[in-house]
């Protein structure tokens, strides 16, 4: 029988349709080819196809917008929002409106032409995320800017064009909604409870184990209670913490190592879907807040958001959490040599 399942945070409920439950393999993702071309542009010695580049991880002596990169920054040749003016915020009539300033850039994963972040090594891969940290630490300096998401589209069915594998940044001088609604709700929940409720959260994963992906001396990763797609996960951080960008060098190594195991297990076991994740974190100017955790969400696109949730804002979930976590768990765990083991939960 379907059940209702509550999120802690949002206080969003979310039906768990199990008796719509389906094998990995009988989803079938909706697939649009992404662009691919002989001269891809994020490939090395195409530097001359994009924006100048702002920031790289490079070998020695060689030189920007050259070949000799691991990983490079540009900015985004179709930006949502853009770098230069001020915000001049106003109000016409009942409405406000303000300039669409903002930071809006690329992060190139890999020199060569791979389509997936798992068909890197997990040194590669912790070298993107330490990307994500220096990028936001840099930009939380623009006294414009309030706030900032990262996000990665994996295959046209989750909003890529290009192929090449590859993430985002936008910055902007407002909070998003949904940030905003988990700060507000994990506030209400830290007023009642005196906790922050992602660290209630983990122990109470931890505790169960059944939605447990994977777990890491520095990181939890599980499928949410009240997930509200197939397969969601939830990367935590055990230590608490409400900014992504004070991330510490131990965790950076330990978060890219997790994330190249529960990405590889992802694509292996759902046979490869589009997915989108995106890390989550507070507000620039909202230092150290006790009631806020920052995170990763990681949504395969194995159905679509139709009437009944636009018209509602309630989730139907056909795969129950504990199925979707044990299916992603199946793997072995990988080790890569000279850096530790990480262990299934």
């Amino acid at each position: 029988m379907p059940s209702l399942r509550k999120d802690p945070i949002m206080g969003r409920w979310v039906i768990i349709a199990d008796e719509r439950a389906q094998r990995p393999q009988d989803f079938h993702a909706v697939v649009h080819q992404t662009e691919r071309t002989s001269d891809c542009p994020f490939c090395e010695g195409n530097e001359s196809h994009t924006p100048p580049e702002v920031h790289a991880h490079r070998h020695d002596h060689s030189n920007p917008d050259q070949p000799g990169w691991k990983v490079r920054v540009i900015p985004n040749k179709y930006p949502a929002l853009r770098s230069e003016g001020t915000v001049d915020r106003k109000s016409e009539g009942l409405y406000e409106t303000m300039a669409g300033v903002g930071v809006h850039e690329v992060i190139i994963e890999s020199p060569r032409h791979i389509i997936s972040l798992t068909e890197a090594p997990a040194d590669t891969v912790r070298a993107v995320f330490q990307i994500y940290r220096d990028r936001l630490k840099s930009l939380k300096k623009d006294g414009r800017f309030v706030h900032g998401i990262i996000f990665k589209n994996v295959g046209a069915g989750a909003g890529a064009s290009l192929e090449h594998t590859h993430s985002q940044l936008i910055v902007a001088p407002i909070v998003p909604i949904n940030i905003w609604q988990e700060l507000t709700g994990s506030l209400r929940y830290y007023n009642d409870r005196g906790r922050c409720v992602f660290c209630e959260m983990m122990e109470e994963e931890i505790k169960d184990g059944r939605r447990v992906v994977l777990e890491t001396p520095h990181f939890l990763a599980f499928c949410p209670y009240a997930g509200r797609f197939p397969y969601e996960t939830w990367v935590v951080p055990k230590d608490h913490n409400s900014h992504f960008e004070t991330i510490g060098k131990p965790a950076l190594e330990d978060l890219g190592r997790l994330m190249k195991q529960v990405l590889t297990n992802l694509e292996q076991k759902l046979d490869h879907p589009p997915y989108n994740y995106i890390i989550h974190s507070a507000p620039f100017d909202q230092l150290g807040l006790p009631h806020f955790h920052w995170h990763i969400e990681i949504i395969p696109r194995l159905t679509q958001v139709a009437g009944f949730e636009w018209g509602t804002g309630f989730y139907i979930n056909p795969v129950p959490p504990e199925i979707g976590a044990k299916t992603l768990r199946a793997n072995p765990p990988s080790q890569d040599p000279g850096h530790g083991s990480i262990t299934n939960g």
